[in-house]
């Protein structure tokens, strides 16, 4: 019993020094321009190998000191606004409402049933965010746009750009802006997050919008639609396809996942984890997300194959042939190894 005590009474004091050591942390994030997660996470990553302590677990640390910090300044910064999200019930639509609440903006929900009030909900509004299914989004614009003021900036938040923003300049005379948000609906903040802007017209109506994202500490990074949906092939379509296609062959092999994860590589715990998230979304969402434009399933049709490509020599157990094709495309990642190698080296030295 007095080892238990003991042992309790030294938690306690750790907890005390953690939690004044967190709020000097805050105070500190509070007086000054705060650096970035990405910032945040390479000063002290060998320190976090050295000490065992996962990544993930100082990634909610810091996401969590600020977004106590949100609130208050956010809603120091913003002016409130109309809002109008269309498909504003949706997981990302519930997302961006409860964000631009929380900063004192008067957000409204426009649904499938409340077209009827279409006029109250569009034409009064300073933004209008669209948040609808990608295969929606266009005819969702077009219909929207008959109610919208030439001064209401209108706005999409899909993972396409070039149909959406050429529809909203189409159908719409006054300010249009592609915004391509990298994340899911379960973040608890903005902080650290990249958004993917596409000017389109009267790019200065959106500055305030703009602002909450960069208040909250995510990072804006502008491309033309064209540009974006070049990049998302690779970025989005591909990668679903990959995390799909595993997903599909665990639960087909039948494997025992959490008997995996107890003798897991940090790298597999981490894959496995993205697989987990993707199948935890609506289906609907994914599957469109591979399927939304004819390039998007060109790439996934040309990464098929060159899986069966590989597969066929692994079948025939070509060790020369695999070795071949390792070598041409360490070939292509030469110049890049070393820059993408460097934070990890440090890492493993320090976890030695």
């Amino acid at each position: 019993m007095p080892l238990k005590s003991s042992y309790s009474d030294r938690l306690k004091k750790t907890d005390e020094r953690l939690i004044a050591l967190l709020s000097d942390r805050i105070s500190l994030l509070a007086a000054s321009e705060q650096p970035s997660l990405d910032e945040q996470l390479a000063d002290v990553a060998p320190l976090l190998a050295q000490a065992g302590i996962p990544e993930s677990v100082w990634t909610g640390v810091v996401n969590s000191c600020y977004t106590t910090l949100i609130p208050k300044s956010a809603t120091n910064h913003v002016s409130p606004r109309k809002i109008t999200i269309v498909g504003g019930c949706g997981r990302m639509g519930r997302l961006f409402k409860e964000q631009l609440s929380l900063v004192g903006n008067n957000v409204s929900v426009l649904e499938h049933e409340d077209w009827k009030y279409a006029d109250q909900l569009l034409s009064q509004a300073e933004l209008v965010l669209v948040s609808v299914p990608i295969e929606h989004t266009v005819d969702v614009i077009k219909r929207a746009a008959k109610y919208l003021a030439p001064t209401t900036a209108l706005c999409d938040i899909t993972s396409i750009k070039v149909q959406p923003t050429q529809a909203m300049l189409e159908h719409h005379s006054g300010p249009v802006m592609g915004l391509h948000p990298m994340f899911g609906p379960n973040i608890k903040s903005f902080f650290g997050q990249k958004v993917v802007v596409c000017p389109g017209r009267n790019d200065d109506s959106f500055q305030w919008f703009l602002d909450i994202f960069k208040i909250q500490g995510a990072e804006l990074v502008a491309c033309t639609p064209e540009e974006h949906d070049r990049m998302m092939v690779i970025i989005q379509a591909t990668q679903h396809f990959c995390r799909f296609s595993l997903g599909v062959f665990l639960a087909e092999a039948k494997i025992d996942i959490e008997q995996s994860l107890t003798m897991s590589t940090p790298n597999y715990r981490q894959e496995i984890d993205i697989v987990k998230r993707l199948f935890y979304q609506n289906p609907h969402l994914c599957v469109d997300i591979m399927l939304a434009t004819e390039e998007r399933c060109d790439a996934i049709s040309f990464l098929a194959d060159t899986y069966s490509s590989l597969a066929r020599l692994v079948a025939m157990k070509d060790r020369d042939a695999l070795i071949q094709e390792f070598e041409k495309a360490q070939s292509f990642f030469e110049d890049k190894i070393n820059t993408f190698l460097q934070p990890l080296n440090t890492t493993a030295k320090a976890a030695i």
